[in-house]
């Protein structure tokens, strides 16, 4: 399959911005592809690329990691193989595939490297080609669209550890997902595919109502409006708590999600920072979760070997993630209008670009 020399690209604007003066994104168009490629290397045409909070994290100074200077964005992408370096063997030309977005060393023929990021302190997708590992590239399940498989990087390997993996899921169990953005969506899907029951959150009764017609499973939860979202949940529930909380806001709402949990072995999983990072709980309230027998763990997106277990899953269930997607795909030249959408929070799913 041929290809060109060059490619465009979008980088960023700095290497740290503010609130009050965030960085911008900026277009190339002048990129260069290696002549020729190492052993094991991937060469990759990205079809689609899908958006995370973080993107605008990185330009406004939040975002609590190390970035590149300049550095192309978004980790999340979906791609055809359009050649591959002489050892190549996961993978031939005219192959569906992501990139994991943590990369790293592997051991033992493991993949738990994570040193490296896709799209912060490493080199993003938002480009039209680019060059990985084997190592560092997952296949994507067949029925799956371009715009749905670039949703699976981030969103999806971090909503599927969430959930633990769907392993040991209690009959009956329910989810609380924190907000309508991609991962709350994306673990929303796995939920249904699964028979857990979610109740996802919003301050807007327009999208629960929007999301609730997705199955009849799924409950909604007005959290500007319901003023005891404790009494709110154990009657969604029940009376049994939740079994999950996948937890967007951060630090401040740990104590409450530990009390949401049912009486024993439920999880919180730590994934985001809508509201910072800072608390007004003492540390001695802590102890709740060994009240509840409970786990708290914070989850940066996946291996590869999640990754693939999760596509093995959506595979075998013929799961669709087409619910993400309720805004039309931007184009690649007007990746700044998809990140002025991202901003603004007036949507639920994910937010896509498509290089064609």
């Amino acid at each position: 399959m041929s290809h060109p020399s060059t490619y465009s690209a979008w980088h960023r604007s700095g290497l740290r911005g503010t609130k009050e003066q965030p960085l911008t994104i900026f277009r190339t168009y002048d990129e260069a592809l290696p002549s020729t490629l190492n052993p094991n290397d991937v060469l990759i045409k990205i079809h689609a690329i899908s958006l995370n909070y973080r993107e605008i994290a990185m330009l406004i100074g939040t975002y609590p990691m190390d970035i590149q200077d300049k550095g192309i964005p978004c980790s999340d992408a979906a791609a055809e193989v359009v050649a591959t370096g002489s050892s190549v063997s996961r993978f031939a030309v005219g192959d569906r595939v992501c990139p994991n977005p943590s990369i790293g060393k592997t051991y033992e023929g493991g993949s738990d490297g994570m040193s490296v990021g896709v799209g912060t302190n490493g080199p993003g997708v938002l480009r039209e080609y680019a060059v990985f590992d084997e190592q560092h590239l997952v296949k994507v399940p067949d029925h799956l669209s371009w715009e749905e498989a670039s949703t699976l990087p981030c969103a999806g390997v971090t909503a599927w550890n969430a959930l633990n993996g769907l392993k040991n899921v209690p009959e009956g169990a329910y989810a609380l997902l924190q907000g309508t953005g991609g991962v709350s969506m994306f673990a929303l899907i796995l939920c249904i595919s699964a028979g857990i029951r979610p109740i996802i959150t919003s301050s807007s009764d327009e999208k629960i109502a929007a999301i609730k017609k997705l199955s009849p499973l799924i409950q909604g939860l007005n959290y500007k409006t319901v003023t005891d979202q404790g009494a709110e949940i154990q009657r969604l529930t029940n009376k049994r708590g939740v079994h999950f909380v996948v937890n967007n806001t951060g630090p401040k709402s740990l104590m409450d999600d530990i009390s949401f949990l049912c009486e024993r072995g439920g999880t919180v999983s730590m994934v985001g920072f809508l509201e910072g990072f800072d608390a007004d709980w003492a540390p001695g309230q802590i102890m709740s979760l060994m009240h509840k027998s409970a786990k708290l763990q914070g989850i940066a997106m996946g291996t590869r070997d999640d990754f693939e277990e999760m596509n093995r899953h959506l595979e075998e269930k013929k799961v669709h993630l087409a619910p993400l997607l309720t805004d039309e795909p931007f184009t690649f030249a007007n990746a700044e209008k998809a990140y002025e959408r991202l901003e603004s929070g007036n949507f639920h799913g994910k937010i896509v670009i498509k290089t064609e």
